[in-house]
């Protein structure tokens, strides 16, 4: 039985509500404080190895939830078990997902709340908060575009709503008008810290009015505000769609984990809001007025004691998870079966490097009517490289869209379009802004479909590299940062014709794809480059010169300084790959060469340390040791941020070395 506490200041409005509305909210909000006092007890008796109680907190989740129609996409944090509960998301299900099991929903690869299911239109929690906010964003944007009537609801707790991408989230969807519902629970602590020393507005509601929104503070323990509250809003918004703020007032009861515990917490303060237990609460109310008796709350009770029980002993029954490295392997990436298009007619024209780019993603554009463009300024002013110069008369505003100054809303934008089936292009306006998105990248695009099937469609589109004068802020090689990622493609054209080949085949792979552009290459390098639409193989390098006494691995601006100095150089014969992708990389072609040539050179403009070319050093000494004839020679930038200078840059950049170099192993 559930405890009894006496009721303090507690006032329910059930306005229009019918009494089967009100009865299945009790079934809805008492379901899953009783799986958290079982899971409570399994924890202590070390059969859950970890648990974050969301009691006390319960009306939120469940009220919310009941509220959506089944169809909207839900953003729930790891106190959230109302949301599952409230699909009815099967607790077998979810007890396999707690014990790592087969039949949960990441095979064992994420704990917890960390895992979404589009069965159920549930979309898992990051555990850096403020990023899901932002897909929300993609799902809302994916709704207005489809002109959908629909919401999408994202949960934050007051300390993620300090975190920079949460005023993304909400600045993105005020611009943009979009019908996302975002709920800040407001329990009082961000771990230990309490709200004192998260921020200074009186009520988090306060914030609407900078973002120019709507906003509402509510009782986040009365189940029925809850829902009377957000279904009005949710009302509103699915005719009218604009984005809505609701501050929901509770108290967690226990630890932000259970190890933390609550000592931190005020004895009085803890007492007031126990009697304010949103479970208990409601319960007494609805006996009170005669829409149920206790007999009807008791034999509730024993049956949902039963249907966990069964379902805990359907989940032990399930074998422990067995690893299978292929299966890891092969899930890391969604499955495409790369299928080449050639150009239809033997049709060329003279292009420069940003000629073709821009060429690939208009065709991108016409082939793929799900394809929305995203970025600062690649609307009305043609992006600062003019790349979709002209873009939005052709393709209008919904797809050629400018983006407020956040790479990293974007970036998680970008995926919830992805899972509204629409293909995204995020222009970054320089490959070294990036890094105000590199969590997005990282922990959020490249690791979804790993984590729970998931896929990322979405091309970055990064402007990289030196030679042009512009320093530190906008010169980096930064390829290296993301090479280490699994999740994530690499592709690096160095030719016009490679550009617009591989970035079609970029946009048609349904995974997420890095996609680096030399600016120094834009207007200084043409080439006849096939009109129509076309792919290449992306994982398949170029031999772009061949020769008998070494091989140089290289890739970008590299492909070009190698030919030029092998000019020069006359006596010197050399297979010159041209990588073209990063990841996959073409190790056959590499080491084929390697075989025939007996000697080596990596060659990047990124830097010496901890570039791709120590990888590749690495793989060849391990794999093709008895084939050398001598040392591998890597050559790359000097281990310093990009000068401004032009002597202080030429020196920087590794040509005049990759010379010395060259030589060196030619006469070893």
């Amino acid at each position: 039985m559930i405890e009894k506490l006496e009721i303090t200041g507690f006032k329910f409005e059930k306005g229009d509500l019918s009494d089967q509305i009100l009865i299945d909210l009790h079934k809805a909000i008492l379901k899953p404080r009783l799986v958290e006092n079982k899971m409570l007890n399994l924890l202590r008796q070390g059969k859950v190895s970890k648990w974050f109680a969301g009691i006390g907190q319960e009306a939120i989740a469940v009220g919310v939830t009941k509220a959506l129609d089944p169809d909207e996409f839900i953003f729930p944090l790891h106190r959230n078990l109302g949301v599952f509960t409230s699909r009815n998301v099967p607790l077998p299900n979810l007890f396999k997902q707690f014990q790592g099991k087969e039949g949960g929903f990441t095979k064992g690869r994420d704990r917890s709340f960390h895992f979404g299911t589009l069965d159920y239109h549930i979309s898992g929690m990051v555990s850096h908060l403020g990023p899901q906010m932002c897909i929300a964003n993609g799902i809302g944007l994916g709704n207005k575009l489809n002109k959908e009537e629909k919401v999408a609801v994202a949960f934050c707790g007051d300390g993620g709503s300090s975190q920079g991408d949460t005023h993304e989230a909400l600045n993105i969807a005020s611009v943009w008008d979009l019908p996302v519902l975002f709920i800040i629970e407001n329990n009082g602590y961000g771990l230990s810290t309490p709200v004192n020393e998260q921020y200074r507005c009186s009520s988090l509601a306060d914030r609407g009015q900078g973002y120019g929104m709507e906003a509402h503070s509510i009782d986040g323990n009365n189940i029925l505000e809850v829902y009377n509250t957000v279904s009005e809003i949710l009302s509103r918004m699915r005719k009218d769609p604009k984005p809505v703020l609701l501050e929901c007032r509770t108290f967690r009861m226990r630890g932000h984990e259970e190890a933390s515990g609550t000592k931190y917490v005020p004895a009085q303060l803890m007492e007031y809001w126990r009697s304010k237990d949103p479970v208990i609460n409601y319960q007494e109310y609805l006996i009170a007025e005669g829409v149920i008796k206790q007999e009807d709350a008791t034999h509730l009770e024993k049956e949902i004691h039963k249907e966990i029980e069964e379902a805990l002993a359907e989940a032990y029954a399930d074998e422990d998870i067995a690893a299978d490295t292929d299966r890891e392997l092969a899930d890391v990436y969604k499955n495409h079966d790369q299928i080449v298009i050639p150009p239809v007619s033997n049709s060329t024209s003279e292009k420069r490097l940003v000629d073709a780019i821009s060429d690939g993603l208009r065709q991108s554009m016409t082939k793929y009517d799900n394809l929305v463009l995203m970025g600062q300024d690649i609307a009305e002013y043609g992006g600062v490289f003019k790349i979709t110069d002209g873009f939005l008369n052709e393709f209008g505003k919904e797809r050629v869209r400018n983006t407020p100054l956040c790479e990293s809303g974007i970036l998680s934008a970008a995926l919830g379009l992805s899972m509204k089936g629409y293909k995204s292009m995020v222009e970054m306006q320089f490959a070294d802004f990036v890094s105000t998105g590199f969590n997005a990248i990282v922990n959020v695009l490249a690791k979804i479909h790993y984590r729970w099937n998931v896929n990322a469609d979405v091309v970055i589109r990064m402007p990289t590299g030196a030679g042009v004068g512009a320093g530190p802020f906008h010169s980096q090689s930064n390829e290296s940062w993301f090479f280490h990622v699994p999740g994530l493609k690499i592709v690096y054209p160095s030719t016009p014709a490679a550009a617009k080949g591989l970035l079609c085949a970029a946009i048609e792979d349904p995974n997420p794809v890095m996609f680096f552009e030399h600016k120094a290459l834009y207007r200084s390098l043409a080439a006849e480059v096939p009109d129509d639409y076309y792919t290449l193989e992306i994982g398949k390098a170029r031999l772009a010169r061949e020769g008998d006494d070494l091989t140089i691995v290289t890739y970008g601006f590299g492909v070009h300084w190698a030919q030029k100095i092998l000019d020069e150089e006359t006596e010197v014969s050399a297979d010159v790959i041209d990588l073209q992708t990063l990841i996959p990389m073409d190790w056959e072609t590499i080491m084929d060469s390697v075989k025939k040539t007996g000697k080596l050179i990596v060659f990047h403009e990124d830097n010496m340390t901890g570039g791709i070319g120590a990888e590749i050093s690495a793989k060849i000494s391990q794999e093709l040791f008895e084939d050398l004839d001598a040392p591998i020679m890597r050559v790359a930038s000097l281990d310093t941020p990009v000068p401004f200078a032009a002597n202080l840059e030429s020196d920087y950049l590794p040509i005049k070395r990759f010379r010395e170099k060259l030589i060196e192993l030619w006469n070893y």
